[in-house]
């Protein structure tokens, strides 16, 4: 039995500030899971992105996801969603 985790190529997209913070609309990041994604994208483009992502929602494959350490599917597309003002 394998502890190994795979490591797996996901779609991030960036909207609003957090697009704005990364200087992309869309990057591709080796993670195997969400915790990972916000980590890799933190040190690929700073501070200023990580700190917007200490207040975003996810979506993974449309689904809204709280549990930073669940399993991320190969392939799978992850939404960055900051809070948004308006009404």
């Amino acid at each position: 039995m394998s502890t190994t985790t795979e490591v797996r190529g996901v779609t991030v997209n960036y909207f609003a500030a957090a697009r704005a913070a990364a200087g992309a609309a869309t990057e591709t990041i080796e993670a195997s899971s969400l915790a990972e994604v916000i980590a890799a994208a933190s040190q690929r483009h700073g501070p200023g992105l990580a700190k917007v992502l200490g207040v975003c929602s996810f979506l993974v494959d449309g689904v809204r996801r709280s549990d930073h350490d669940a399993a991320l599917p190969h392939g799978s597309s992850v939404d960055v969603l900051p809070p948004f003002a308006g009404g």
